[in-house]
């Protein structure tokens, strides 16, 4: 009998050992952010990361649908001007203290302030007097939010902004600690002082080696998260993630490497995750520092010409990117039927290339006498796919070369203008919606890397924002569309599909066209 209580007790404090065991998961990302300040982040890595620390008025859920966030429910007016939401009451900072209204107006105000120098303001330049308090030209006063009292916010809008709601799911849409922000200042985002309101808050960050998040204990659905640990590690050779996920030492990574597709697809075909994403992957083409010949539009379009994008797609990507000529995405929602394209689409290679060689001689460029720089970020994908294009100029007497740049601090060189000829760059839609990538050619727009400017362009994208009618709306913006690709304002090249591998003991994690998969929603089976 005493053997059997004994075994009995054993077995009890065995299986409470393993009921109350951390549990930890090991997540791939494409690099190190730069910042953990999100009114400086710009890129997807950057959003996979704030959205783990942070929740908006709105959050994706599982699906990458908009669900209540720290707002439990809003109201919208019958013009569709103004949203007033409403705060959940439970709503906490990792701190403890209540999450309210103020914060996100602080939040606002401050990535519209001028000083902050945010990149990516331009998000919300829907909300009244956004734009022109950004451009110094109001004060901050004057933005179009309002705390009405500490559980509820008004927002109103300059105009009617079907994609709104999925606008705030973005990082610019999050709140902000004021109390921390403004006693640490730009330390705000230190390990011990940074204070965040997500179902995680920050541990440590050791660059180059993880970014350690702990499940936050005063998070509102802290019940709902079970996982305890995450550890975000940086992987800008994706070939390194794969071979740590196969050593069972990661349990996700973000993407894969083009080249071991094959390899993937039958070694790992029940942990590969492939499927639809709203991006683009593209070329700005600038030549500011370079022959000035690239300034002509007849030899921007020669070389958009030579770029065989079936190649890049089969070849280079293992057929998990598409052959893309426009910089709207196929699918998206609230354009004309079919998108648009560019005009040479569906002509013959070789008849591209004979066309793209009478466009240089127009432009006076003899075969031989262009020189260009392809400029990328870190990553063997990356590489590759210029490597291919070089080669693929050569075919029209233009000679290029590469330069690689390390990642964490790639978009930031092309946001300050930095000099290059042609470089890469792409493009994940941050709401379903063709304004979210027709405003990044748009003059003035720190996302413009060519710089390019055009007041007719412009023109329309300002009368697309005020216009009601969907289907009008729809028109104005592929016009603006077609007039940029006729001026070969960037080149672009793929369309995105997200690409992961996720481990079989991993649950929650759904294929969705944002690729939105926040940690809250996930957990490990064993």
């Amino acid at each position: 009998m005493f053997k059997k209580i004994l075994l009995a007790s054993v077995c009890a404090f065995a299986f409470s050992g393993i009921a109350n065991a951390e549990v930890v998961f090991n997540r791939g990302n494409d690099t190190d952010p730069a910042t953990l300040d999100h009114h400086r982040t710009s890129t997807v890595s950057e959003g996979r990361i704030m959205k783990d620390l942070y929740d908006g008025l709105v959050i994706q859920d599982a699906k990458g649908i908009p669900v209540a966030g720290t707002a439990k429910s809003w109201d919208i007016s019958e013009d569709g001007l103004v949203y007033t939401f409403h705060l959940r009451d439970d709503a906490k900072w990792s701190n403890g203290d209540p999450v309210t209204a103020g914060d996100f107006l602080f939040a606002y105000r401050r990535i519209m302030n001028p000083a902050t120098a945010a990149g990516y303001a331009s998000m919300l330049f829907p909300i009244k007097n956004a734009e022109e308090i950004a451009g110094g030209k109001k004060p901050l006063e004057e933005l179009g939010v309002e705390a009405v009292d500490d559980h509820t916010l008004k927002i109103t809008l300059n105009a009617p902004t079907p994609y709104f709601l999925e606008l705030l799911t973005h990082q610019t849409g999050l709140p902000m600690h004021q109390k921390s922000v403004e006693a640490n200042g730009d330390k705000f985002t230190a390990a011990g002082k940074m204070v965040t309101n997500g179902a995680f808050m920050l541990e440590s960050f050791q660059p180059n080696d993880k970014i350690v998040m702990k499940k936050n204990p005063h998070y509102y659905d802290a019940d709902q998260v079970k996982i305890d640990t995450v550890n975000w590690i940086p992987f800008e050779d994706r070939a390194s993630c794969m071979r740590r996920f196969e050593a069972k030492e990661v349990q996700a990574c973000s993407d894969v490497p083009a080249e071991q597709i094959d390899y993937v697809k039958k070694n790992l075909a029940k942990e590969f995750r492939i499927a639809p994403y709203l991006g683009s992957y593209y070329l700005p083409i600038k030549g500011k520092t370079a022959d000035s010949k690239l300034k002509d539009p007849r030899v921007r379009e020669a070389i958009s010409m030579a770029i065989d994008r079936e190649f890049l797609s089969e070849q280079v990507w293992q057929n998990t990117m598409l052959p893309g000529y426009s910089v709207v995405p196929p699918g998206i929602n609230n354009y004309v039927e079919g998108g648009v394209q560019l005009e040479f689409a569906k002509d013959d290679m070789l008849e591209r290339e004979d066309k793209a060689k009478e466009l240089l001689k127009e432009a006076g460029v003899a075969p031989g006498s262009l020189s260009i720089e392809l400029l990328y970020n870190t990553s063997e994908n990356n590489k590759n796919t210029m490597a291919a294009i070089a080669d693929m100029l050569s075919n029209i007497g233009i000679k290029a070369s590469l330069n690689e740049t390390e990642g964490a601090t790639y978009f930031n060189f092309l946001r300050e203008d930095g000099p290059f000829d042609i470089a890469r760059a792409g493009w994940i839609g941050d709401y379903n919606d063709p304004q979210n990538f027709l405003f990044l050619t748009g003059t003035g727009i720190s996302f413009n890397y060519s710089k390019w400017s055009n007041k007719d362009y412009d023109a329309l994208i300002a009368k697309a924002a005020v216009t009601t009618d969907m289907k009008a709306r729809a028109e104005v913006l592929a016009d603006a569309e077609r007039l940029m690709l006729k001026e070969t304002a960037v080149i672009p090249i793929l369309y995105y599909s997200s690409r992961a591998l996720v481990a079989d003991n991993v649950e929650g994690y759904e294929d969705n066209l944002m690729d939105a998969h926040a940690t809250r929603w996930l957990s490990l089976k064993d």
